[in-house]
């Protein structure tokens, strides 16, 4: 490395970035995890003005006046309004410490696998817009897989499952490359629309998004627990429309949320079903690699294990692997250069 190669690298701050559709993580280079907060943002839309970004855009959700709106610049795993998903990375980029370096700092992203070249080309160029020098973009599951210190180097299957907010990735991974893997966007946010759904179905009562992802991440499960559980919930009456509390139950969440759960062991049941001879005989032996968010659902591991009679395992981080294998990349040049898809 020569002198003016080895002073960039001290001197930048690159970033490594998890863009979900429900948090945004950053890693800076030689600091690690630096932030981890709701992909949200409030703005005046009468001018524009970004009112809050983050955790306390989040706590204005369903809560705001009429001239302020709680806005999510992801959805599905990509941008949905490019001029708010910009000012959020700003600030977010900012917040994390990554414009205190003298050098403008390259940024990794990581991506669902089946994002269209439209929907990658705005990723690339709201992340150019907050000053980078340069972007590279890589899939979610492979930076999963190499957070989660799977051996993507070697000859042979590694097959991973990444719950995110707006997607699930599943992909087969041998030898730095994605052989096989589908993409879909049913993940954390459908169960949480899920129980917003049921509650008004059965108790005519509405909800909201916070009060359903609280139930979710309470009591919500994917196989009966060793203990039933309930929990009071709050919402407004649609009958007589003044506030209301009822109590539900675990099994009654856990029937909410049966068809997004299903249909994501769809998806790694189509996956496993196409993965080629060689590659399902070290999956046979490593089993299945469970991470991010949506992976938290109480006893979802054991209802997979169970489909599939596989093993399952779920990585120590769940909700930080993206962003740690994305760092990894980052602190790596010839393994960037080898999974870069752009």
């Amino acid at each position: 490395m020569g002198l003016f190669s080895w002073l960039t690298d001290k001197i930048s701050s690159d970033i490594a970035i998890d863009l979900g559709t429900s948090n945004t993580l950053i890693y800076i280079k030689g600091k690690g995890i630096v932030l981890n907060e709701p992909s949200i943002v409030a703005i005046n839309p009468s001018n524009g003005k970004i009112e809050a970004v983050g955790n306390v855009a989040k706590e204005m959700l369903g809560k705001t006046p009429s001239n302020i709106v709680a806005v999510k610049p992801m959805r599905d795993g990509v941008i949905a309004d490019f001029e708010c998903a910009e000012k959020m990375l700003e600030y977010f980029i900012i917040k994390g410490g990554g414009r205190n370096s003298i050098l403008r700092p390259r940024i990794v992203i990581a991506i669902p696998t089946e994002i269209t070249q439209v929907e990658s080309k705005a990723v690339k160029e709201a992340a150019m817009r907050t000053k980078a020098s340069e972007v590279h973009l890589i899939y979610q599951p492979m930076a999963a897989a190499i957070g989660a210190d799977l051996p993507i180097n070697e000859p042979a299957g590694n097959i991973i499952v990444d719950i995110g907010g707006g997607t699930t990735d599943v992909a087969v991974i041998s030898l730095y490359g994605i052989v096989l893997s589908q993409s879909i966007r049913v993940a954390g946010n459908e169960m949480d629309e899920a129980i917003i759904q049921y509650v008004k179905k059965k108790y005519n009562l509405l909800i909201g998004e916070k009060t359903a992802e609280m139930v979710k991440m309470e009591i919500g499960s994917a196989y009966p627990l060793d203990e039933p559980k309930s929990m009071e919930i709050k919402g407004r009456d649609l009958k007589d429309g003044i506030p209301k509390t009822i109590v539900v139950n675990d099994s009654e969440i856990r029937e909410a949320l049966k068809d997004v759960v299903d249909t994501i062991i769809e998806c790694i049941r189509s996956v496993l079903e196409k993965t080629p001879p060689e590659l399902a005989a070290d999956i046979v032996d490593r089993g299945i690699v469970l991470t991010g968010g949506g992976s938290l659902l109480k006893n979802l591991d054991k209802k997979i294990r169970e489909e599939t009679c596989l093993p399952v395992f779920l990585t120590e981080n769940p909700l930080e692997t993206v962003v740690l294998g994305t760092g990894k990349v980052l602190e790596n040049r010839e393994l960037l250069e080898k999974i870069a898809i752009g």
